[in-house]
This record gives C-alpha cells, sequence and structure tokens, in this order.
C-alpha cells in the first residue's frame, strides 16, 4: 500500500467517526435540550460548540509548543471561523422551502454581534502587533485579557436574553429517544463527545501529512486544508442537527463556534512564551479576521431583516454573499500566502 492510499484512508477513517459519533452527538443534544428546557440555541451556543471547536484547540496548542508554528495556529483558528460562517450557506441550501434566515430564532443576532466584536479586537490586534511599545503585559497580549471576559460576558448575556424569551413549541424528540433519561442523554453526549474530540484531534494530523505527500504549499495547508479538517465536526454536527429539525440548535454551534475559535486563540496566547501570539504571525491573517467580520455582518443581517427571497430556489442572496467573501479570501491567502 502507497504512502499516499494510506494517509487518505486515514483521513477517511477519521471522517467516518466524526459522522458517526456527531450525529450522536446532536440527537442527545437535543435530548438535553428538550428536557432540562435549556433550549436548542443555548445547547448548540455552548456545549456543541465547546466540544466540536477541541480540534482547533488541540491543533492551536501543538502548533504554538511542538511545532513552534504560530502561523498555523493562527491560520487555523481564523480559517476555521470563515469556514463555519460558510456552513450556513450549506443549512440555507439543505433548509427546504424558507430560508433558514426565516425560520432561525432571531437570537442568534446577539450571539452573533460578540462574535463580531472579538473578532474586530483581533483584527484590530493584528494591525497593531509589532508596534512599539507592545501592548502586552509580559509574553501576552493585551487582546487575550479582552478576549477571555468578553467571551464569558457573552455567554452570560446569551443565557440571560434566552431565558426572557417565549419560545415556540419545538418539534419532538424521535419516538426511539423520547423515553431516554437525562443521566442516559448526557453519558451519551459525554461518550460521543469523546470519539469526535479523539478523531479531530487526530485529523489535523493527517492533514498535514496528506499535503505533504500530494506536495500542497504550507500557507494552503495550514489556512484552508488544516481549518476544513479541524471544522469537520462543526459540519457533521450542523448538517444532522438540521436533518432533525433542529435548526436553531444548528446555528447556535457554528456562531458560538466563532466565540469559541477566538478564546482558542487566546488560550494559544497565553501559551506562546516567546511574546504576543498576533505578533509573531503574518499580517496576511488580518484578511481573514475581517473576512469572518463581514460574514458575520451579513448574517446578521439575514437573521434581522429574513429575507424571503431564493435564488433559483435553492439559497439567499445573503447566503450568495457569504460564498464570494469566502472564495475571496481563499484567493488572496492563496495569492500572498507565500510571501511572509
Amino acid at each position: 500500500m502507497t504512502p499516499t492510499v494510506l494517509v487518505w484512508l486515514e483521513f477517511a477513517l477519521c471522517a467516518l467517526l466524526i459522522t458517526v459519533a456527531g450525529s450522536r452527538l446532536s440527537r442527545y443534544g437535543d435530548v438535553i435540550a428538550k428536557k432540562t428546557g435549556l433550549g436548542g440555541s443555548w445547547i448548540g451556543l455552548v456545549l456543541l460548540a465547546s466540544v466540536t471547536s477541541l480540534p482547533e484547540l488541540v491543533t492551536g496548542v501543538s502548533s504554538v509548543t511542538l511545532a513552534d508554528a504560530p502561523d498555523i495556529a493562527v491560520g487555523n483558528v481564523l480559517g476555521a471561523c470563515v469556514f463555519n460562517l460558510l456552513l450556513i450557506v450549506v443549512l440555507d441550501f439543505l433548509h427546504r422551502g424558507a430560508s433558514v434566515y426565516t425560520r432561525a430564532s432571531q437570537s442568534h443576532a446577539l450571539s452573533a454581534a460578540f462574535g463580531l466584536m472579538l473578532l474586530g479586537v483581533v483584527a484590530a490586534s493584528l494591525v497593531l502587533a509589532g508596534r512599539e511599545p507592545p501592548l502586552a503585559f509580559g509574553h501576552v497580549g493585551l487582546y487575550t485579557p479582552i478576549i477571555v471576559v468578553m467571551y464569558f460576558v457573552a455567554l452570560r448575556t446569551v443565557a440571560g436574553f434566552e431565558r426572557r424569551q417565549v419560545n415556540p413549541p419545538s418539534e419532538d424528540i424521535e419516538p426511539r429517544l423520547s423515553a431516554m433519561t437525562l443521566r442516559a442523554a448526557v453519558a451519551g453526549f459525554l461518550l460521543a463527545s469523546i470519539l469526535v474530540v479523539a478523531a479531530g484531534a487526530w485529523l489535523p494530523f493527517v492533514a498535514e501529512e496528506l499535503g505533504q505527500v500530494m506536495g500542497w504549499q504550507a500557507s494552503f495547508v495550514g489556512t484552508v486544508f488544516v481549518a476544513f479538517a479541524t471544522t469537520l465536526p462543526e459540519m457533521v454536527v450542523t448538517v444532522s442537527a438540521l436533518r432533525m429539525g433542529a435548526l436553531d440548535m444548528a446555528i447556535g454551534n457554528l456562531f458560538g463556534s466563532v466565540l469559541f475559535n477566538v478564546l482558542v486563540l487566546a488560550i494559544d496566547d497565553a501559551i506562546y512564551v516567546k511574546g504576543p501570539l498576533l505578533a509573531h504571525v503574518s499580517p496576511l491573517h488580518a484578511v481573514s479576521a475581517v473576512s469572518a467580520m463581514i460574514m458575520t455582518g451579513a448574517a446578521m443581517v439575514g437573521l434581522l431583516y429574513r429575507p424571503e427571497t431564493r435564488l433559483l430556489k435553492t439559497v439567499g442572496w445573503v447566503s450568495l454573499f457569504l460564498v464570494v467573501v469566502y472564495v475571496m479570501n481563499s484567493y488572496v491567502l492563496y495569492l500572498y500566502g507565500g510571501d511572509g
């Protein structure tokens, strides 16, 4: 068996494990949401987003410690944010009938707004990185405590907002799961989480090996392919939640993953001992940060304006705009990625 075939088989095995465990994760999350009354939006924003984003955390920590590759860590996080927002287009395409922007809860605009603020902090920090005097506490950038505080303020604010809302009745849990106890659902959720995290943590290393075997450039592998690999759990869990009818859980998972990914950047910065992380990476990463901000803003417009028009009965104009921004971001990274 050739090395190329072997690495592709490893990638396929990772994807299979994530697909199976991710679908169960969505189902157990739905049971927990219904039986605790927390709501699908909150479960998606906190539980699912935290679990599915752990591969980004593992990749980031290993990149700034073992590999001493800060650009891979930052590129993976920001690339994952952009890709997570692109998944809204996938939801819009798969959601039959009306657009997802007309069916999703408008409360998601609140978590999206916090994501926009956090991404703004990252973009501004990338622009100011390397300037004197440095905005830092020792080797930790000033942006790190700001990100940490804003993340937990976001969770607390969204939780309070959710409690004040009168949510419409959600669809019943499928009969096979309706008799499941909360304890059994939590146990199943934890088991599925372990499988997703294990496969997701293995996936970036397989992706990097695949890039070497295929002869792909390191910049493309780090900012596009590894980012795609680490967001595969979000993709599987999000699509599984949509197929179950848990649209708000699916949307909440995507915006929650953006929030958690920026938190991962702060964690990476705290671990990276050579100085503020963003001062040791290419300023080109600001393009991805700004692209994620533009895509988040567009998603907020869709959630608040609720456009009903679907182009050729496929996706709305907001989704088309998200695709254009994603393609432009990828093109810029490909065009200038080898310069820094």
